[in-house]
């Protein structure tokens, strides 16, 4: 049987990667953006989300397949489109109880997903009152581990943990914390001083 042509590619599943791992994943941690980077704190196709506000939190596929089913339930019978921002893509392998060390990382447990501080983990978009929305992601934040926020559409993104907006800008967090005068600058910084060494006149021999 054919199927029909369609210029969108089929849904992925954001619970497992789709090639599986070539390697065993290391544990590792999740990339906190200190360079100004801004990607993935921001609200990109929905009018409300949810935003991890822990740091190095390596969330399960299951975990997050339970917080999906529970802002589902609470919106049951709403008009709304649910977004997922994170897929679960590292593979945890753990070895069982009472093993001695050693000997590799174990077999294949389940998928995790590494969210890094101020990342956006669902977005939300329909016609829906602010404080049910808010409601659904607080009851999904309590399935999630570690502490979540609300945030809407429009508000200003963040580098690392510090939001911009209120004064402070991209470019006042790339510079320096203090800077000097230049009086005061050229006053710190002694000069150098220029040894001379004495030359030792000889003299002349007696006839």
């Amino acid at each position: 049987s054919s199927r029909a042509f369609s210029a969108s590619s089929r849904p992925q599943n954001w619970l497992m990667p789709k090639g599986g791992e070539t390697k065993k994943s290391r544990k590792g941690r999740p990339h906190v953006a200190t360079g100004g980077s801004t990607r993935g704190t921001t609200i990109a196709w929905g009018d409300y989300g949810l935003r991890m506000l822990d740091h190095d939190r390596r969330i399960s596929a299951k975990q997050l397949k339970v917080a999906e089913d529970t802002i589902k339930q609470r919106l049951r019978g709403m008009k709304y489109q649910l977004y997922k921002r994170v897929s679960a893509n590292i593979g945890v392998y753990v070895s069982g109880n009472e093993i001695r060390m050693g000997k590799g990382k174990g077999s294949f447990d389940h998928w995790a997903a590494r969210v890094a501080v101020s990342r956006i983990l669902f977005e939300l978009k329909g016609d829906l009152h602010e404080q049910v929305v808010r409601d659904a992601f607080r009851l999904a934040g309590a399935k999630l581990p570690g502490n979540h926020g609300f945030v809407k559409k429009g508000d200003a993104p963040i580098v690392g943990i510090t939001q911009l907006g209120n004064g402070v800008t991209l470019e006042s967090l790339k510079r320096p914390r203090k800077q000097l005068p230049v009086e005061e600058s050229t006053e710190t910084i002694p000069p150098t001083a220029t040894s001379t060494t004495p030359t030792s006149t000889a003299s002349p021999p007696a006839p």
